[in-house]
């Protein structure tokens, strides 16, 4: 805990970056990527002092083993008296081609399809208006063949289409501060042919055939998992998100061992700062 000899006095503008946790990818013949996580970022939050106000930063979707969609991120968010709650949405999971829904998941940013039995897999949209992020790619052109995912929807893109032979890449993040986040996770397909990208800003790579070689998105980034191959397709994890608050000055106090260079402080876990 760091403690200033006296509080600051008044009102007090801040910057400030919530990403939410990204959504893991699913499994199986070709799952989608996970969806980054929310994104929000402005210079508008008016905070006050001697109120303590709640950081909570929200963990990425854990990954699975085929066949099954993957698991949406955890919300991150600011919340305190006097403000209205900053929530960043969790990314939506990606689908799966079978034991589930071939549809990616409603998020920050919505997660990758898989190929349907009836046809081509959409990508879902993100849940939130304004919108925190972008749609997941859809899935599949030759199901006759290969299944493969489409990329989980990014903060600053839409999740790549699957093609013949590739799983979709993951859209790219946003940028803050010269730094992408929320990147969507790249889609897997169920052959060996070469691993789709993960977007920048932490998505992971997509999975080939029944390798383990499906990645995990980026811790504090808020990145999608990429997505799982064939049968034995492993899905990666979600990246976790932050939270990041610059208000000009330094705190008077802080809980959660958040990290500070100048007036700036990042919280990479939960807990707490008042001015």
């Amino acid at each position: 805990m760091q403690i200033l000899a006296s509080p600051h006095a008044g009102a007090i503008l801040a910057n400030y970056l919530v990403v939410g946790g990204g959504g893991s990818g699913g499994a199986g013949y070709g799952g989608g990527g996970g969806g980054g996580g929310g994104f929000r970022s402005a210079s508008n939050i008016l905070l006050s002092s001697g109120v303590t106000y709640t950081i909570t930063v929200g963990a990425g979707g854990a990954g699975v083993i085929s066949p099954t969609t993957g698991n949406s991120g955890a919300a991150s968010q600011i919340s305190g008296s006097g403000i209205t709650t900053l929530t960043s949405a969790g990314g939506g999971y990606g689908g799966n081609y079978y034991g589930g829904s071939a549809v990616g998941a409603n998020g920050g940013s919505g997660g990758g399809a898989a190929l349907p039995s009836g046809g081509i897999g959409s990508g879902n949209t993100p849940s939130t208006s304004p919108s925190q992020g972008n749609n997941g790619g859809t899935a599949g052109t030759d199901g006759a063949t290969y299944t493969a995912g489409g990329g989980g929807g990014g903060a600053g893109a839409v999740g790549g289409n699957s093609t013949y032979q590739a799983g979709g890449v993951g859209g790219a993040g946003s940028l803050y501060n010269g730094v992408y986040y929320a990147g969507g996770g790249g889609g897997g397909i169920d052959s060996v042919f070469a691993q789709s990208n993960g977007g920048v800003g932490g998505g992971g790579k997509g999975n080939v055939s029944n390798s383990t070689s499906s990645t995990n998105g980026t811790a504090n980034t808020g990145g999608g998992g990429g997505g799982g191959g064939l049968n034995l397709g492993y899905s990666g994890t979600g990246g976790s998100g932050l939270v990041i608050i610059d208000a000009g000055v330094t705190a008077s106090s802080t809980t959660g061992t958040p990290t500070l260079v100048g007036t700036v402080y990042t919280f990479t876990g939960s807990g707490t700062i008042t001015y």
